[in-house]
């Protein structure tokens, strides 16, 4: 039996690499085709002061910007938004001038509203 051992980039790779930390998961491969394999995940280094702050959900106009930003000495390592509502549409998920935050924007069409949530993950800075 041969035994292989793959190591796996996962996660906020570009982010972790940036930070000098990053995520490792490793899986065996006993050579047989088409069977399941588990595969463990752990952190190689946790991110310092790692935190997840949620904008829910709220109405507003189309296209009009919503911002979530980062608690006072932490930064944005990553984002995201979603656009809720009837064939809406996300327009923009990106990170603030200054990368202390994350903006949403939407539409949808037949309505001058469209529901928007964000979401920015925070880490000392």
């Amino acid at each position: 039996m041969v035994r292989r051992t793959h190591v796996l980039g996962a996660g906020l790779l570009a982010v972790a690499l940036a930070a000098g930390t990053g995520w490792v998961a490793q899986a065996n491969d006993d050579g047989a085709a088409g069977q399941e394999r588990q595969a463990s995940v752990k952190a190689v280094d946790a991110i310092d002061g790692y935190q997840v702050v949620k904008l829910g959900n709220a109405n507003v106009g189309n296209f009009q910007r919503r911002t979530v930003n980062c608690p006072a000495g932490k930064r944005a390592i990553g984002g995201g938004a979603e656009a809720q509502g009837n064939e809406a549409v996300l327009v923009g998920s990106f990170p603030t001038d200054g990368a202390n935050g994350w903006v949403g924007i939407g539409r949808q069409p037949g309505s001058s509203s469209v529901g928007i949530s964000v979401y920015v993950i925070c880490a000392n800075g």
